[in-house]
């Protein structure tokens, strides 16, 4: 039993990144890890969440005005944890975050658990964000009259809701005219798809597309990587400049009275919603096997990339309420929804064109962190050893990317977004946690070893992100939390049968 509590030291932990066979490439410097960040943080949740946290949702009650507070109480949270992710990735610069971390602190069991749990905060967000990617990029193709069919742009779940919905809109007789053009589209889809065997075929082919475009640049290389996250990020972060400023012109300030509408429990309601908005500055941490010089520019990417995108938010989010009216931005694409409003479709489209570029982006960061995630885990012998392979020209690894590429586009084809928004958040309130208690953890064991980066005001700071990360996950919906407990437990099974016979480090203590 005290096997599988067994901590990986971190002197062997540095030095299985020295091994040629699992050797990764150094080649970022800390602009491309901040733009990294940028690109991994700023993407759907921006875009598409931020107009249910506003105006509500199914399982919530709306902010209002008042969400860029949210945005603010979730940064404070998220500000807590990058810092101890900074001290973590400035001190042990190995790929696989908080796995790692996990291992080195919690032991082997947690570290499993912590890994598996991250397959939520990367694999299945990326999912999601595809999802987001798809319907923006239709938005945008219909600018051009170009139309793909509801059974090849949407998922078979989401036909399925918006197919009872306007039935019970129907026999209520409300407007149909009412509802979301969305779900009037996602209603079509199983009118008109095809039928296989008896069964309809609904299938989300843009999202499954990018995802494929996705995974090839990753395949080809960490450089080549992060060339096209710079290019998106940078481009992405105009448009949003172009939003807040030319939509600061059309603010009416009686649209942010009342501010509060729902107070505290709709603010921070909304606070558990946009949290998917700030998933991403950890994202960085995963390419500190691939840093330059990761003891100076991890900290630095980490926490500067936070700061940057939190001033964005709250700027969209004063700007968006003060457009309209914040019970009308519960849809899909309010950013470009709310110049549609004013006759403005030409800027509705370059917003649109904007979201494409945005959620991109932020395609790039996660996919390249679930592939070092498992490189990590296999390089431990807790997944098959082909998949801790290197390939010989690209170095990177090659085995897992293919796989989470064909993984992530299946489910993003499939799957449902606002389920797999909240999924992603409670795997990634749950890793913060984890890193915070690893931080408390190390400097009780080990606390001689070098630290470049030291989190501040030890232990209040862990406790603090502790404290924030389980609030939020406690305004989460009941439904999460089953979910949840199963993916974790489905999690357990495979390393009680798997992976803690094959684990290297039992190995070498046997």
């Amino acid at each position: 039993m005290s096997l599988i509590f067994r901590r990986k030291p971190l002197g062997r932990l540095l030095a299985d990144t020295e091994k040629p066979e699992h050797q990764l490439r150094r080649t970022l410097g800390p602009v491309q890890l901040t733009l990294l960040g940028i690109g991994a943080i700023v993407g759907a949740g921006i875009f598409s969440t931020v107009g249910t946290a506003a105006a509500g949702g199914a399982n919530h009650i709306g902010a209002g005005p008042a969400l860029a507070i949210s945005f603010v109480m979730v940064a404070v949270a998220c500000g807590f944890a990058a810092l101890c992710y900074a001290e973590f990735a400035a001190m042990v610069p190995v790929a696989g975050s908080a796995y790692t971390y996990a291992y080195a602190t919690l032991g082997e069991l947690v570290a499993w658990l912590i890994g598996w749990d991250l397959i939520l905060e990367y694999a299945v967000s990326n999912a999601a964000v595809a999802i987001s990617w798809s319907g923006y990029f239709q938005e945008l193709l219909r600018g051009f009259g170009v139309v793909i069919p509801p059974w090849l742009g949407t998922d078979y779940r989401s036909a399925l809701q918006a197919t009872a919905l306007v039935a019970q809109t129907a026999a209520e007789g409300g407007d149909l005219t009412a509802l979301a053009a969305g779900i009037l589209r996602d209603a079509e889809a199983l009118k008109t798809a095809p039928h296989v065997l008896g069964l309809p075929i609904v299938f989300n082919l843009p999202a499954f597309g990018i995802v494929a475009v996705i995974t090839w640049i990753t395949l080809i290389g960490i450089r080549e990587t992060a060339r096209a996250n710079s290019t998106l990020a940078i481009a992405k972060l105009a448009i949003i400049a172009f939003f807040i400023v030319l939509g600061a012109f059309y603010v009416k300030p009686e649209n942010w009275t009342p501010f509060a509408p729902n107070g505290f429990h709709g603010i921070s309601s909304a606070a558990a919603i946009i949290f998917f908005a700030y998933i991403g500055f950890d994202a960085v941490s995963t390419a500190s096997e691939e840093a330059r010089n990761p003891q100076r520019d991890m900290p630095i990417s980490i926490i500067g990339s936070l700061v940057v995108c939190t001033l964005i938010y709250v700027a969209v989010a004063l700007v968006l309420t003060g457009m309209a009216d914040w019970k009308t931005l519960g849809n899909s694409e309010p950013l470009a929804a709310v110049f549609r409003t004013l006759d403005m479709n030409w800027t509705a489209g370059i917003i649109a064109f904007g979201a494409v570029l945005a959620t991109t982006s932020a395609l790039l960061p996660f996919q390249v962190g679930q592939t070092r995630i498992f490189f990590a885990m296999a390089r431990d012998g807790l997944l098959p050893a082909w998949a801790a392979k290197v390939h010989p020209k690209w170095r990177t690894p090659h085995i897992t990317t293919i796989l989470t590429g064909v993984f992530v586009a299946a489910f993003s084809s499939l799957a449902n977004i606002a389920e797999l928004v909240e999924l992603t958040n409670i795997g990634t309130l749950w890793a913060f946690i984890l890193v915070a208690v690893g931080v408390l953890i190390l400097r009780r064991t080990d606390p001689r070893r070098p630290r470049p980066f030291r989190v501040p005001w030890v232990p209040w700071v862990p406790l603090l992100a502790v404290g924030c990360c389980l609030f939020l996950m406690f305004r989460l919906p009941w439904i999460t939390w089953v979910w949840f407990a199963g993916w974790m437990s489905a999690g357990l099974l495979i390393y009680l049968t798997f992976g803690r016979h094959r684990s290297r480090l039992r190995e070498a203590a046997a």
